[in-house]
């Protein structure tokens, strides 16, 4: 068979907005609009990491920023090196990981209100780490594995009560605001119990904050991450089968369930590790993944626009939190829930009337 025949055939079972690429023996689908946005968020990204690191107390001009980073002498290396790229690296990979996370628990609920901070994930990463710092258990540089395992019990309640037989998605993100609202009153409760100082510093942590972070948060989350890059490919991939309802499913011998309680770990855990290295940076997992279906027009959610998105919004929000009113440096997550906030109740507005075009179904 001729290469040019089998690419006709190809073409021929190709979805629309797909191209074909190969390489060798091996080929596969790119969706065009999804690619280009994701190489124009690249750009964006790139821009904003170069403002991110020139702009502060001390202006640094570009080429001086572009000689600290290459390792070539600069008199800024301190600056850039020691003071802003850690704290840009951390925001990148907390972005990322907060859209990611969002991107896969949206995907398993079937509804874009299925947030990791609007379910409770995040309540209850912030639930047990305030709990181990008010009550001293262990240091500083072990309270994110209470973060990771606070968003896993949260997670695993909000999945117990939401089970019937299957995952219906409106239960599943009624019971997970249940879940957030009454873990948000034991972190309250935490910090009224806690001295002052604790009390100060779990409000900062709870807010969702880059200040004074650095390698020593970043390092670990970077492995972390760097470890769960094949199981995101997975994801990736595992999406289109968590898109097919029951009947379609069980017709096909998709295991669906299996899949869905894949992704749900995967994006729970994303998340949890996220708020254990920054606090709970509200509403970026909420907008990234809707910001990148809107963005590309595809049918589940892009994972890697939604992961640049993130990352974006995070070093974005950072910025003018640094800048505003310096040399007071505000949590990122103040900024993150000023554009979060409207966008949420926006969204239910929109929820709301589609329900009523449709006699109650969405």
């Amino acid at each position: 068979m001729t290469t040019s025949l089998i690419e006709s055939q190809a073409a021929a079972v190709r979805p629309d907005g797909y191209a074909l690429v190969r390489r060798g023996r091996a080929s596969f689908l790119v969706h065009r609009r999804a690619a280009v946005a994701s190489c124009v968020l690249a750009v964006l990204t790139a821009a904003v990491c170069l403002a991110y690191l020139c702009l502060g107390e001390k202006f640094v001009a570009p080429g001086e920023v572009l000689n600290a980073l290459s390792g070539q002498p600069s008199t800024a290396d301190f600056v850039v090196g020691e003071l802003r790229l850690p704290r840009l690296v951390l925001g990148l990979m907390v972005g990322a990981a907060f859209g990611v996370g969002g991107a896969l628990i949206q995907t398993v609920a079937r509804n874009p209100l299925a947030s990791p901070d609007i379910i409770g994930v995040s309540q209850g990463a912030s639930a047990l780490t305030i709990g181990a710092l008010t009550f001293g258990v262990g240091s500083f540089s072990v309270l994110p594995y209470f973060s990771v395992a606070g968003g896993m019990i949260a997670a695993a309640l909000v999945y117990f009560f939401a089970w019937r037989g299957g995952l219906h998605a409106a239960r599943f993100v009624l019971i997970g605001i249940g879940v957030a609202i009454a873990l948000r009153s034991v972190v309250h409760l935490f910090i009224t119990k806690g001295d002052y100082l604790v009390a100060h510093q779990a409000q900062v942590w709870i807010t969702g904050s880059l200040n004074g972070r650095g390698w020593d948060e970043a390092a670990p989350l970077g492995w972390t991450l760097l470890a769960l890059a094949p199981c995101v490919v997975w994801a990736a991939r595992a999406q289109r089968n968590a898109a097919f309802d029951d009947d379609t499913a069980t017709a096909l011998g998709v295991p669906l369930q299996r899949t869905r309680f894949g992704l749900a770990l995967l994006g729970v855990f994303l998340a949890s590790v996220a708020t254990g290295a920054a606090g709970p940076v509200d509403f970026v997992a909420l907008l990234a993944p809707q910001i990148a279906r809107r963005l590309t027009r595809t049918a589940q959610i892009p994972l890697l626009c939604s992961a640049l998105l993130g990352a974006l919004i995070v070093v974005a929000a950072d910025l003018p939190a640094r800048l505003l009113f310096a040399p007071v440096e505000l949590p990122v997550g103040v900024l993150t829930a000023a554009v979060g906030a409207p966008y949420l109740i926006w969204l239910i507005v929109k929820d709301r009337s589609v329900r009523g075009r449709t006699g109650g179904i969405a």
